[in-house]
């Protein structure tokens, strides 16, 4: 062997030449080999004076070898496929980019060492001298040699030294280490992942070397070497099989690939390979699911084997969190710039939060390589959009102005800009010059119309940021909006010009002084005239004209003053469809109109109305000619057109009404009719007479209240007293009622983090208001005056209070059980203002109803029925009276008799005439809960189906059987719709002109990770679900559409998502409207607030959203949408209060059977009967029920997991912070141990003095990663970042049995951003049935798939009330 130093003197010598020469065996030196003393070979003393200087400067040292592995693989563990092959690549940088076959390569780099000295702690390894599990280095194998003597061992080489030629990539060795371990300087097994390295502190190994090609675990035909390293660098090269990561180090003198550890090593590595484990789950999932959420990781994780046949849990996933990221980050940066970063996917986002890392500080210095094309993804793979012309012109047209016009076409509402971290290596790169970003920069001699950073320096925690603000951001500029709303009565403020006018023709009347005429001569040649359109010069020169219709032009006989009456149009850019409005002549009319002087008048234009022609409408969907849809570039500003009458409190779209032919008053504007009634509306107007004194009626808010009418009163109208004559509270959910251990006083070292907890309970109903009080009327009362303005405060209705069940004496648990339309009769007599009254209602004695009391009920709103009466005095319940019996039926009383007075007797309930239910298209249809909830109400029936999930495909079928549902891509049926094909695998495709009802729910998880558009964003956005879904309704012309999705859909790129599917909808000429509702208002025990668009074909109405059924927490209630500078809401009046009590928690489960953790049986008996309205609604009619309760199964959470569980208390508002600090035996056998509490934190100390942190980032100083903890019933993560998240409330949390669900994801879990997920009682998460009743799912609806197929059905199978 020839050894020599290269690169200069022994002093500065970087290189080392070993040359291995071919040594003649010899039989002594192999005997003397083979014993139990080895001795020193003559190959080892001729090395042996070099190796003595290479020692003294082994860190950083390279070493180059004339040996090596032609057929191992290089230093790099970068990978790139090739066909069927793997190739490799080698990079000269020590820290250069490596990359992985499935989960993307990593080595550490220089890591921020804390400065802080913690005598409890090893300097180097940082690990605790007290930790049980700390293990000390046992010396090295016997006989063990050194590494660079051992590296002389021909059997290690793959080459005999005289090639002729050897590759650069085979200049150094790759061996493999088995039965090893690694330890540090002051002699205690490490982990290598720990910091020391990156931190220039020395680490060695010991074990056995063996070639490369030798797979063989055990020490059989290994050197035994003793001081490997020190270890420069670890890496990850790959999975062996995909399973089974290879992980590797570096010394200066070869590159290892380990294999087993030795036995008091093997608890280390089994953590690094879990941890491994951990970043290619998380990868693999997030290749295949973008969108993922944490609760699909954690199911992912339940769902998955370690090679060693163990699964990982949360607890593993939190501890190792940095890890992960890590690994996710660096994946991301070996991307392509235009990929979507996966570490902003809302998974990683929720474990960032969870964990409270920082990204990017182990990130080393090295060279991007080009990431391997990522698997193909096991979800829906949709197809590029296929879209029809009028739709892709609207995108394209608006779309094509705003990449011109950049950024600040937003102007005030664009989103904050944010600052780099300033702790990540990214932020501390400068410009690389070469990519595509920094070639745009103006410095780089580019357009810097990008406005994009370098890649290099791409901070991930501000990516992290703006994805979390997202949705704080709207609700931050809610409370900047000013409320603006066009069709309220205001006047404009205009410009006055000095202009001569003459009447042109006789007068036409005159009316109070006023002369009326047709027409005027403006300024010598303009002729303005009743009917015509003029436009009007704003006071504010930075707004466009005005435009109105002249409705009536006429001259003051006192001042001498010519007028014009104006009915007010507004642009298309004021209203909801903003800068979508791509027509500057387009028009909306509004009801507004004004009084002005005819010298405002600035031009005479022309303003045509487009009515359409809806046979001919209908036969124009999906064509491609031009005319129909495109802009005209005839943007004269004489010409103008409108289609529609606008609505600007609600955002509505109809068609314009026909002109009355009476119109009361004398400008003939029928505009002034509408806002005069609208002013009247407050007024009183009393009906005739009574000879026994009082009136007959009394007519106010646009209601004709008759004596004889129930009626709604506003919650509190009556004032309740005891028995004793003082005034009975409502009775309060408390949810701070004392229990054992959890009063005021407790022991705060058992309970270390109660400290936290508040009063606000998320799924409460201790803000929600009282339903609506009922009085029936028997007498209209005023003593004044008479007069056209009378004020309701000063009339009075005599009523007969009706009570509801939890108004008697039972309380709330009557109100629980009896049925919701139940209320009872009483003699009580009230006298109440008539601004009480919120509305009417149909009241009947239940034997005067002809039909079963469901079919009643259901049969119309707001419908009250009674059997007894109820004496308040006596607390007791009792027969009605005769006269209350007649109430609600015929002519004839009970017995046949006739009735004597029939003006005291309520007429038959009102009835409804029957639906022809519309043959309805559900597109995204889930399972078929938007469907089912139409069919309930009688307003559809599905004939047509598509959806691309095939399990939600079957539980459709099973619920549908005699729908057609296509498991397809809503795209690709589509296109073979409009290429002319009938059927799709033998199922007839939706006939052209057969769709009535078009209904769905877009996903937009495609575009929903920012709030402004750029050009990669635009892409995703016109190739999205929701540009085919509005295709779809552009080529069938359905009489009515609707669009389902989530709340924010409103607010999705700063509204833009919203206005340019209501901009498509107005340009095929569709009257919409959109809003938001919360469905815990119509009837189910869930806070789910939804964005609803309705669309209605010409000449259709458009209906209205129904006003709420049931009242809810107010906190759920804030249902207004704030669309650039204006605010819009629904239609809906009722924002208090409403008819019925709010479903519960125990309305929804308290009658299902107990089950236990993990609990698998499909059918089971129920048990037992129906306690509550909701419960027998539910459970169906005899019919309809077969007695059997499905999918009354939950998840199996792991032995941890169950334990906190089982140690949540079950009173209200019970979550991780009432876990006590406890050892406890799991039934794994694994025990817990306590949690830690080492730093000062900013919340003080308890009253005994403990300590409250548990990580240095406490005491504002950075993270140290020793300072985790795992296996601890309270999770560490929680207490270690609670403070910057509202102390994490609601984990592990606790259903309310009088409370309601938070809104319900696809999968439950107790760490999950639902939050409140487990069993008020039993120590389990909610079932699928639970779940799928909080959403109003009746039992016989059934689910199809394993345990996680259905949550997912339950959740994206959003259920419509039938209310």
């Amino acid at each position: 062997m020839k050894i020599e130093l290269v690169g200069g003197g022994e002093a500065t010598c970087n290189l080392v030449n070993v040359k291995v020469e071919p040594v003649a065996p010899n039989p002594e030196q192999e005997s003397s080999s083979d014993s139990s003393s080895r001795n020193t070979t003559p190959v080892e003393e001729e090395a042996k004076p070099v190796l003595e200087q290479v020692k003294t400067k082994t860190r950083g040292v390279k070493v180059r070898y004339a040996f090596d592995d032609a057929a191992a693989i290089g230093e790099d563990d970068d990978f790139l496929p090739s066909g069927n092959s793997k190739k490799k690549r080698r990079t000269t940088s020590r820290h250069a980019k490596a990359e992985l076959p499935d989960i993307g390569g990593y080595r550490p780099s220089k890591k921020k060492r804390i400065n802080r000295k913690d005598p409890n702690r090893c300097h180097v390894c940082r690990q605790r001298f007290d930790d049980p599990n700390l293990k000390y280095f046992p010396g090295p194998p016997a006989d063990a040699i050194e590494e660079i003597i051992a590296l002389t061992d021909p059997s290690l080489s793959l080459f005999t030294g005289e090639e002729e030629y050897m590759s650069e990539l085979d200049q150094r060795p790759i061996l493999k280490l088995t039965q090893f371990g690694i330890y540090d300087e002051p002699g205690h097994l490490c982990h290598l992942d720990g910091g020391a390295i990156e931190a220039n502190h020395l680490l060695y190994a010991y074990g056995y070397v063996k070639p490369v090609w030798n797979d063989n675990p055990g020490t059989d035909g290994g050197i035994a070497t003793k001081e490997i390293g020190p270890i420069n660098e670890w890496f990850i090269s790959g999975f062996d099989g995909g399973e089974k990561a290879i992980m590797c180090f570096a010394t200066s003198y070869a590159d290892y690939y380990l294999m087993a550890a030795s036995e008091l090593y093997e608890p280390i590595m089994n953590e690094l390979e879990e941890k491994i484990f951990l970043s290619k789950t998380v990868i693999e999932l997030l290749i295949e699911e973008d969108n993922a959420e944490y609760e699909d990781l954690l199911t992912k994780l339940q769902n998955s084997l370690m090679p060693n046949g163990t699964r990982v849990s949360e607890d593993s996933l939190l501890r190792y969190a940095e890890f992960v990221c890590d690994r996710v980050y660096h994946f991301d940066a070996a991307g392509a710039e235009d990929e979507p970063p996966l570490i902003l996917s809302p998974c990683m986002r929720t474990l960032i939060q969870l964990s409270g890392i920082t990204l990017g500080k182990r990130r080393a210095t090295r060279k991007l390589e080009k990431r391997r094309q990522p698997k193909a993804k096991k979800g829906p793979n949709w197809t590029k959009a296929t879209t029809t012309p009028l739709v892709g012109y609207v995108f394209e047209s608006f779309f094509r102005d705003q990449m011109d016009q950049g950024e600040d076409k937003f102007g005030p509402t664009s989103a904050p800009r944010r600052t780099r971290c300033g702790i990540c290596e990214a932020c501390q790169q400068t410009d690389c010059g070469k990519c595509n970003f920094c070639r745009d920069m103006v410095k780089f001699g580019g357009s810097g119309r990008s406005k994009q950073s370098c890649a290099l320096r791409k901070c991930p925690n501000r990516a992290v940021q703006v994805a979390d603000d997202d949705d704080e951001l709207d609700a931050v500029l809610d409370s900047e909006i000013e409320v603006v709303s066009l069709d309220v009565d205001h006047k404009k403020p205009v410009k006055r010009h000095a202009y001569d006018i003459e009447w042109d023709g006789p007068e036409l009347k005159v009316v109070d002084g006023l002369t009326f005429y047709s027409a005027a001569i403006v300024n010598g040649d303009m002729r303005v005239f009743s009917g015509g359109h003029v436009t009007i010069e704003p006071d504010d020169p930075s707004i466009p004209m005005y435009i109105a219709e002249v409705v009536a032009l006429w001259e003051d006989g006192k001042s001498g003053e010519q007028f014009l009456h104006a009915r007010w149009f507004c642009r298309g850019t004021d209203t909801v469809l903003g800068e979508t409005s791509d027509d500057p002549r387009e028009l909306v009319l509004i009801e507004d109109c004004e009084d002005l002087l005819l010298s405002a008048v600035v031009k005479v234009v022309n303003v045509k109305y487009k009515q359409p022609d809806p046979i001919k409408w209908k036969a124009e969907g999906g064509s491609d000619d031009p005319s129909l849809f495109q802009t005209e570039d005839d943007h004269s500003d004489t010409t103008f057109w409108y289609r529609y009458l606008y609505h600007g409190r609600t955002g509505r779209f109809e068609d314009p009404p026909e002109c009355p032919d009476v119109v009361n008053n004398n400008k003939g504007c029928y505009c002034c009719d509408r806002l005069d009634r609208i002013r009247q509306r407050d007024c009183a107007k009393l009906g005739n007479k009574l000879d026994s004194g009082g009136f007959d009626s009394v007519a106010w808010h646009e209601m004709d209240i008759k004596v004889g009418d129930a009626v709604f009163l506003e919650p509190g109208a009556y004032v309740m007293r005891g028995p004793d004559g003082l005034v009975v509270k409502k009775e309060k959910i408390d949810p701070e009622e004392e229990e054992e251990g959890f009063g005021d006083d407790y022991d705060e070292e058992y309970y270390p983090e109660k400290y936290r907890k508040t009063d606000n309970i998320k799924g409460s109903n201790n803000d929600t208001p009282d339903p609506f009080c009922i009085g029936y009327v028997v007498g209209v009362i005023y003593n004044g005056i008479i007069h056209n303005n009378l004020n309701a405060r000063e009339v009075c209705l005599k009523v007969k209070r009706i009570y509801r069940p939890a108004d008697t004496h039972l309380g709330r648990d009557a109100g629980f059980r009896s049925d919701w339309n139940l209320v009872y009769w009483s003699d009580e007599i009230h006298n109440m203002e008539l601004s009480k009254v919120v509305d009417k209602c149909v009241l009947v004695c239940s034997t005067a109803i002809d039909e079963p009391i469901e079919e009643f009920v259901r049969s119309g709103p707001n419908r009250m029925y009674f059997n007894k009466a109820y004496n308040p005095a006596e607390r007791e319940f009792e027969p009605p009276p005769v006269e209350a019996e007649r109430i609600g039926s015929s002519s004839k009383g009970k017995g046949g008799k006739s009735l004597k007075s029939a003006k005291t007797i309520q007429p038959l309930y009102p009835s409804y005439p029957k639906i022809e239910p519309l043959k309805t298209l559900d597109i995204f249809a889930g399972c078929g809960g938007l469907s089912e909830g139409l069919h309930q109400s009688g307003v559809a029936k599905t004939y047509w189906a598509i959806e691309s999930e095939p399990t939600a495909a079957q539980a459709f079928r099973l619920n549908n059987p005699d729908a057609a549902v296509f498991t397809d891509d809503c795209n690709t049926i589509l296109k073979m719709a409009i290429d002319g094909h009938l059927e799709q695998n033998g199922q007839l495709l939706p006939p052209k002109n057969g769709v009535e009802l078009l209904c769905g729910g877009p996903p937009c998880q495609g575009f929903s990770g920012m709030n402004r558009f750029n050009s990669r964003q635009y892409s995703s956005f016109r190739n999205s679900l929701i540009v085919s879904y509005l295709s779809y309704c552009d080529y069938y012309r359905p009489r009515f559409f609707i669009l389902e999705n989530v709340r924010n859909f409103v607010s999705f790129k700063r509204n833009m998502v919203l206005k340019l599917t209501m901009r498509c909808l107005v340009r095929m000429g569709y009257q919409c409207t959109f809003g938001v509702l919360q469905a815990g208002n119509y009837g189910v025990s869930q806070t789910r607030r939804r964005a609803f668009i309705l669309a209605a074909a010409p000449g259709e109405k458009l209906p209205l959203y129904p006003e709420p059924t049931h009242v809810f927490s107010r906190r759920g209630c804030q249902l207004s949408v704030a669309v650039g500078r204006d605010k819009f809401y629904s239609n809906c009046r009722w924002l208090l209060s409403a008819p019925y009590r709010t479903v519960t928690v125990r309305d929804a489960m308290s009658d299902l059977p107990e089950i236990p953790n993990g609990a698998k049986q499909e059918e089971i008996s129920y048990g037992g009967d129906p306690q509550s309205h909701f419960q027998r609604w539910m459970r169906g009619t005899d019919s309809e029920s077969s007695g059997v309760l499905r999918d009354h199964i939950c998840k199996d959470m792991a032995p941890l997991v169950e334990a906190r569980i089982a140690f949540i208390p079950s009173k209200p508002g019970s979550d991780w912070r009432d876990l006590p600090n406890t050892e406890v035996r799991l039934k794994d056998g694994v025990s817990t141990v306590k949690l830690r509490y080492t730093h000062e934190d900013k919340n003080g100390r308890s009253s005994s003095g403990a300590m409250r942190g548990v990580c240095s980032c406490a005491e504002s100083r950075q993270c140290d990663p020793l300072d985790k903890q795992h296996n601890t019933l309270i999770p560490w993560c929680l207490p270690h970042t609670g403070n910057r998240h509202n102390h994490w409330a609601g984990l592990y949390g606790r259903l309310e049995w009088d409370g309601f669900f938070s809104t319900t994801i696809t999968n439950p879990e107790p760490m999950g951003k639902q939050g409140r997920v487990l069993h008020p009682e039993q120590h389990r998460v909610v079932s699928v049935r639970e779940c799928a009743r909080s959403q109003g799912f009746p039992d016989s609806y059934r689910f199809f798939g394993n345990i996680t197929d259905k949550h997912r059905q339950v959740n994206t199978g959003y259920m419509v009330s039938p209310h």
